[in-house]
């Protein structure tokens, strides 16, 4: 397996170090001696966006006819894939051979056209951009990874390692990737999607018109039954002219806008202190603990327990004993 992993000058060290440090450490401890990790660029020499210089990277040709081609990131202002980078693409789809696109590195393969009529993933703060500039592929800004066999992409930064560790799975087996994940201590498969890590900042009540009130009284009483009724009622509007007013000015409906505060608050809770998650589901609105626990599935394709496990304040310092 000889991997040839794209290097660009100005790119960061971490997205460069997980693909290098996760496929050759598959040779390094023996789980298979012919995986052979080559670096290479368009430039003879690259440095870092951390001001540390690579000397040894090879060139383009060296990506030629390799068994799989990675690119751990790509340029900020997401410029076409052009010249070199263009060629290897087009020489390993010509050839069947798989690529990623690890975060930001998305994109190139999605310039060149290999992913087209296709569902990607990349960053969450560019899924948007992906979108409207690519509109022949469905952009979808949860997933951690998307693998359709022949090319992979990824979500930010360290969902590349989710996504390398999936590739060694996916071609040396479950017990290879589970004995490298162990090694580089971290989870062989993690749970949920990119939702669980955005924060999704609340317009100030005095930044939206006529609802700033009626957005306040709801943020301070989400333990309450609140129907669009009762806050067509606050913001003195029918209910039809408030639903349709009220999307224009926030972009979703009443009931979404509702249920994604109460969602937020909830995960604050959970974050922030250690009430039971049945106190919470009943603090944030909820009418059951299991409602709760479904609708917070389905948002962030995690349960409350794990995301409270993942976020809490201080869990990083906390030791385990599994």
């Amino acid at each position: 397996m000889r991997i040839a992993i794209h290097a660009f000058d100005g790119m960061s060290l971490f997205h460069l170090a997980v693909p290098t440090s996760v496929f050759d450490a598959v040779s390094q401890l023996g789980l298979d001696p012919s995986w052979v990790v080559t670096v290479w660029s368009e430039e003879s020499q690259v440095r870092t966006a951390e001001g540390i210089t690579l000397d040894v990277v090879r060139g383009p040709d060296a990506a030629l006819g390799t068994d799989m081609l990675v690119f751990p990131s790509w340029h900020e202002d997401l410029r076409p894939a052009a010249g070199a980078v263009s060629a290897v693409i087009g020489d390993a789809a010509d050839r069947g051979a798989p690529m990623a696109g690890l975060c930001l590195g998305a994109f190139p393969l999605v310039d060149v056209g290999v992913l087209d009529g296709r569902t990607v993933v990349t960053h969450w703060g560019v899924a948007a951009r992906m979108a409207a500039m690519y509109p022949r592929v469905e952009v979808d800004a949860d997933a951690i990874y998307l693998d359709h066999g022949d090319v992979l992409t990824s979500a930010g930064t360290a969902s590349a390692i989710d996504a390398c560790l999936h590739l060694v799975r996916r071609e040396l087996g479950s017990e290879a990737a589970g004995t490298l994940a162990r090694h580089l201590v971290v989870a062989p498969h993690r749970d949920g999607g990119q939702a669980q890590y955005i924060s999704r900042p609340v317009p100030e009540p005095d930044s939206v018109g006529q609802f700033g009130d009626t957005i306040n009284w709801v943020l301070h009483h989400l333990d309450q039954p609140i129907t669009v009724q009762v806050m067509a009622s606050r913001a003195q509007m029918s209910p039809r002219n408030f639903s349709r007013r009220f999307t224009e000015t926030l972009g979703a409906s009443p009931a979404r806008w509702l249920s994604n505060r109460r969602l937020d608050e909830s995960r604050r809770l959970l974050e922030r202190t250690t009430m039971p998650v049945s106190a919470i589901a009943s603090s944030v609105g909820f009418d059951s603990v299991v409602t709760f626990r479904q609708r917070f599935v389905t948002a962030y394709g995690t349960t409350p327990t794990s995301y409270r496990r993942r976020f809490a304040l201080g869990a990083a310092e906390k030791p385990t004993t599994h």
